[in-house]
Formats: structure tokens, sequence, C-alpha cells
């Protein structure tokens, strides 16, 4: 399978993925290593796809164009989805959005008064504390949305490097944001996540002039695992480079 393993989640914090993610796999929840717990794998992330495809359906059957945004934690994605609710708001799109947290209301309750629909996700309530959303979870956000009013959902996963990659939640694209201050090498520590996204969006660029960050090498780390993905360099303080991504989100609801 090769999804579930020690990593650290980007932040330098050991986290150990080998257990079951919470989903109720029946009377195969006991189980020792070898065969038995293959199939439970496999049984994981089965109900998973099939919850995924049950939430792209629901969403192509309102038109409604879905983007799971990602990254490490505090690489500044909130701040950009606060500037692309505002900018969403201000062109005329209906905006919603299924905020992802382990714990606490701090993220949702900064989306709120931006035009747009918030469903909280808080995965220590019930989910057993997961590092990332999953197809079921979002399906249970989904039900707390008018989806015959939106154009857009942004899904903001929970903030880790791998896990959120590893889980289709029904999304139509994938974006990640990855902050100059974790260095250039995470493309190469993290691959799986910066295969699974078409666009990277290099956020805190203000602070280009103050770090030893090699751009250069960065964008050839990204292309050496994921030569079609979409590169923008922005700064969520100053708005560098927030045309580019907004204009792209515009794209993804043209279709």
């Amino acid at each position: 399978m090769g999804r579930f393993h020690r990593h650290d989640d980007g932040t330098g914090h050991d986290h150990d993925h080998d257990h079951d993610h919470g989903h109720d796999v029946g009377d195969l929840t006991s189980y020792e290593t070898g065969t038995e717990r293959v199939v439970v794998l496999e049984r994981i992330f089965d109900e998973n796809d099939r919850a995924a495809a049950a939430n792209r359906a629901a969403l192509d059957g309102a038109g409604v164009r879905a983007v799971n945004l990602m990254s490490s934690p505090g690489a500044g994605k909130t701040t950009l989805l606060v500037h692309a609710l505002e900018h969403l708001r201000d062109v005329g799109l209906r905006a919603g959005v299924v905020e992802g947290d382990i714990e606490t209301s701090i993220d949702a309750d900064r989306l709120a008064g931006l035009g747009a629909q918030v469903s909280l996700l808080n995965t220590g309530d019930g989910f057993g504390g997961e590092c990332h959303l999953d197809a079921p979870m979002v399906a249970r956000a989904l039900e707390r949305l008018d989806l015959d009013l939106l154009d857009v959902l942004v899904v903001e996963n929970v903030g880790n490097l791998v896990c959120p990659a590893e889980f289709d939640v029904g999304a139509h694209r994938r974006v990640m944001v990855a902050s100059i201050t974790e260095g250039e090498e995470k493309p190469l520590k993290y691959p799986v996540m910066f295969r699974s996204v078409e666009l990277v969006l290099v956020n805190k660029m203000d602070l280009l002039p103050h770090l030893d960050f090699d751009l250069d090498l960065f964008r050839r780390n990204v292309a050496s695992v994921n030569p079609d993905a979409e590169i923008l360099e922005v700064s969520a303080r100053t708005g560098e480079g927030l045309d580019a991504w907004h204009a792209w989100l515009r794209s993804v609801v043209a279709g």
C-alpha cells in the first residue's frame, strides 16, 4: 500500500501513522500485522474512494467546483483563503468552505463575514484527532452547506504534508501552499504531496530578502517530482502574486 508509515508532518515532529484512521471497518479492526492488515487498509481506502466519488457527484449535480487546499501547519493557507474569499465575493462568485482543524474554530472564525458558507470539521471531535480530512468527513460537512447556492467550494485541509495527499475528498483540483520558511528540500522530502497537486503557491515571498532560501533550487526540486505542477509566487502579507492565484480560482469555476 505504501500509505501508512511513520513520518513527521512537515514541522519536524514525528507522527505515527500506523493506525486505522478512525474508520469503522467492522470485525477487521482487531488484527495482527500481515495479510489481515493489508485487507483492512484496502477496505479503508476503498471506502474513502467510494465516498469521494459520491461527494464529487453531489458537487457536480449542484454545479459546484471544489478545490482541496493543503499545506504544512503555519504555511499561510488560511490567510490566503481570506483574500481569496474577499475576491470571490467582489466578483460575484458564491463560495463555500469546509474548514478542517484538529481542534478549535479559530480559522473558521477568521473566515466569518466574508460572504462564504463555512462548515467546520474538528477531527478531534468524533474522528479520533485525525491529521487529515477524508471523504466521509467531508460528506458530513457538505450536509451543512446549501450546494445549490455555491459556485466554488474550498476544502481547507488539516495542516500536514503527508496524509491529506493520500485521501481523495471529492475535490476537482488540488493546491498546496509551501512557505519559503520551510526550506527548498520539502518537495524531495514529501514527494507524495507535491506529486498530488496541480498548483503550488510559494508563500511568504516578502521574507525572501531575509532568508537563505534558493527559489530556483525549490523550483527544480518541484519539477523533479512533478514537472506538470504550476508554481505561483505569492505573499499573503503584501498581496504579491494574489491576482494570479485568484485568476486560477476563477478558471476552476469556469471549468
